[in-house]
């Protein structure tokens, strides 16, 4: 069962979100060689405050 994880800002629209995960298991079970049912997407949003770059939080 392969896993996919995705961490990303806030702001994509369910849309968007809906063909990424429709095409990110499309090319993984065909990659991979697995029926789409096996394959998981998880996509975790991280508000930018969260998230730091190069040691550095981004209100810093």
């Amino acid at each position: 069962m392969p896993m996919i994880r995705l961490e990303m800002f806030p702001g994509r629209t369910p849309e968007q979100k809906r063909d990424f995960v429709r095409e990110v298991t499309r090319l993984a079970a065909e990659t991979l060689k697995c029926k789409p049912e096996s394959v998981d997407v998880v996509i975790t949003e991280i508000p930018k405050s969260h998230w730091a770059k190069g040691g550095v939080l981004p209100e810093e």
